[in-house]
C-alpha cells in the first residue's frame, strides 16, 4: 500500500512539473521582431532555437526593444505608440499601453526603474515606471515659440539616471535628468546641426554623438562636461562630392565604437568613416558594397559588420579594423535589416526580411551554423543588452 501511495505521489509530482515552464536563466535569451505579424519570437542562443512567440503587440514595422535590469522582462516599442512589457520566461504580455500616436524607440534608465519612450507624434518623450508602466512624466519636445513639437530620435540612457536624445525638426540635443522621474530636469543644446536623425552613446557613457541628415557631419556632447555645449565634428566630410540618393536612413549606435575608433556610416556614400575617439577627427575611410545602414562592432573590437540599403541589401561585409580592409562578404538573404552578436561575440544573428529567416554565423569561421524561420524579421535584441549602457 505504501509503495502504491509513493508511486501516485511521484506521478502527481511529474504531472505538476510537466505543466510548469522549463527552468532557465535569462542570459541566453533574446527576441526577434516579426514585423509583419505584430509578434515577437523568443529565442535562445546556445541551441539557436525558438522557445516561444508572443502575439498582439500592435504595429511593429519599426520596433525596438530594451530589457529590465535582470533580463526577465523586455520592453517593446511599437510604431503605433505601443509600449509592451513582455515576460521572457513565461512568454506572455505582462502589460501593454498605447502612449502616443507614433513612437520610434526607447531606453531603460541606468538603475532599471524608469522606461523612456521617444515619440514622433506628438513629439517628446514620456517616462514610465518599469515595474507597472505607470506614467511618471511627459517631456514635450517644443521649440521655436513653443507651439511646435519635434520628432525625437536617437534616445539612449546615460549614467546618472539620464536620457539623451535629439530633436529632428528643431536641430537640438536634450539631456533629461530623471533621477526624480516625476520631476525631470532638462538641459537643451540648440543649433547642433540640421536634422539629427539618430544618435549613440559611447560604451564608456561619456560621449553622445548625433548623426546629421541635413548636412555632412556629426554633433557631439561630452556628458562629463555638458557645460561645454555641443560641438560639430566631421563637418563637410562629403565636400566636393555628389551624394547618392538615400533609400534608407543609416543608424548610429554605441556598438559602432571599437578599439578607440568610431566607425560610422556616411550618408549618401558607399563608404564608412573611421573616427579617432580621442579627438573626434577623421582617421580614414573604407569603401564598401553600398550605402551602409548599420555598422556594428563585433565584441573584441577587431572587426565591424556592415549591412546596406536597397538595392544592395542582400549583403553583409566584414571589415578588419587593423588593416581597414574587407575580409569577408556574406549573402544571408534578401533585405538584411539587422545584425546582433552574442555577448562574447562567437555568434552573429542576421535577419533577412524577404526570405523570412534569421541566419546565424560562427564569427571565427564565418560558417553558417543555423537558420531560424521567422515571419518578416527585422530587429534582433539579445538579453545581454540589459547590462550595457546605451541599449
Amino acid at each position: 500500500m505504501r509503495a502504491r501511495v509513493l508511486v501516485v505521489v511521484a506521478l502527481l509530482a511529474l504531472e505538476g512539473c510537466a505543466s510548469q515552464p522549463m527552468l532557465r536563466g535569462t542570459g541566453d535569451l533574446g527576441l526577434v521582431i516579426e514585423r509583419g505579424a505584430g509578434r515577437i519570437q523568443l529565442i535562445e542562443t546556445t541551441g539557436r532555437s525558438v522557445i516561444g512567440r508572443v502575439d498582439g503587440l500592435g504595429d511593429l514595422s519599426h520596433a525596438a526593444a530594451v530589457y529590465s535590469r535582470d533580463g526577465r522582462h523586455a520592453y517593446v516599442f511599437g510604431r503605433d505608440g505601443g509600449l509592451t512589457q513582455v515576460d521572457m520566461l513565461l512568454a506572455k504580455v505582462e502589460r501593454h499601453v498605447v502612449q502616443a500616436g507614433t513612437s520610434i524607440g526607447g531606453a531603460s534608465s541606468q538603475d532599471g526603474r524608469v522606461i523612456a519612450v521617444a515619440n514622433y507624434d506628438p513629439g517628446g518623450i514620456r517616462l514610465f515606471d518599469a515595474a507597472t508602466l505607470e506614467p511618471l512624466a511627459d517631456v514635450p519636445a517644443t521649440y521655436g515659440d513653443g507651439a511646435k513639437r519635434s520628432k525625437v530620435v536617437g534616445i539612449a540612457d546615460a549614467p546618472g539616471g539620464r536620457f539623451v536624445y535629439s530633436l529632428f525638426d528643431a536641430g537640438e540635443i536634450w539631456i533629461v535628468d530623471a533621477a526624480e522621474p516625476r520631476n525631470p530636469r532638462v538641459t537643451k543644446f540648440r543649433d547642433i546641426g540640421k536634422q539629427p536623425y539618430d544618435g549613440f552613446i559611447t560604451p564608456n557613457g561619456r560621449h553622445y554623438v548625433a548623426g546629421l541628415y541635413g548636412e555632412d557631419g556629426l554633433s557631439l556632447v561630452d556628458l562629463w562636461h555638458p557645460e561645454r555645449g555641443a560641438r560639430r565634428v566631421l563637418s563637410g566630410y562629403g565636400r566636393g562630392e555628389e551624394p547618392l540618393p538615400v533609400y534608407k536612413m543609416p543608424h548610429l549606435r554605441g556598438w559602432a565604437v571599437a578599439g578607440g575608433e568610431a566607425v560610422v556610416p556616411a550618408i549618401g556614400r558607399n563608404e564608412v568613416l573611421v573616427v579617432d575617439t580621442k579627438d573626434w577627427r577623421e582617421a580614414g575611410r573604407i569603401k564598401v558594397h553600398g550605402q551602409p545602414v548599420f555598422v556594428i562592432a563585433q565584441p573584441g573590437g577587431r572587426r565591424v559588420w556592415v549591412n546596406f540599403a536597397f538595392p544592395h541589401n542582400d549583403t553583409v561585409q566584414v571589415i578588419d579594423l587593423q588593416s581597414r580592409s574587407i575580409v569577408k562578404e556574406l549573402k544571408p538573404g534578401r533585405a538584411v535589416l539587422h545584425m546582433e552578436f552574442t555577448a562574447r561575440g562567437e555568434q552573429a544573428w542576421v535577419s533577412s526580411r524577404d526570405d523570412d529567416r534569421v541566419v546565424v554565423y560562427d564569427t571565427a569561421s564565418f560558417a553558417e551554423i543555423a537558420r531560424v524561420a521567422a515571419e518578416k524579421p527585422s530587429g534582433i535584441f539579445l538579453g545581454s543588452r540589459a547590462f550595457a549602457t546605451g541599449f
